[in-house]
């Protein structure tokens, strides 16, 4: 099992990307800033599942939030929250 590469309270972006397989990154989250609010284990690697690969990449799922207003515009003053595995995500600095 590999250690999570992020922590709670990390900012995170979900990768801009738009494969030509499934994903489990929703569109409206790609290329948006978020926090990691819970570290939730590791699973397989939903994309290679689906593509039916032998062994599919096991990697740390994380719970990330979103204000609404980043994603949706105006008005705000909520969350949505997205479960996203290790290699959805990179580095806010």
């Amino acid at each position: 099992m590999a250690e999570p590469r992020f922590a709670v309270g990390d900012r995170v972006r979900a990768h801009a990307v738009d494969p030509p397989h499934h994903t489990r990154v929703p569109r409206y989250a790609r290329g948006h800033v978020g926090e990691v609010v819970e570290v939730q284990g590791s699973w397989p690697l939903a994309d290679d599942r689906a593509r039916a690969v032998g062994q599919p990449r096991v990697e740390p799922v994380y719970l990330v939030r979103f204000p609404a207003a980043d994603l949706w515009g105006p008005p705000g003053g909520h969350w949505v929250q997205v479960e996203l595995w290790e290699s959805y995500l990179e580095v806010v600095t």
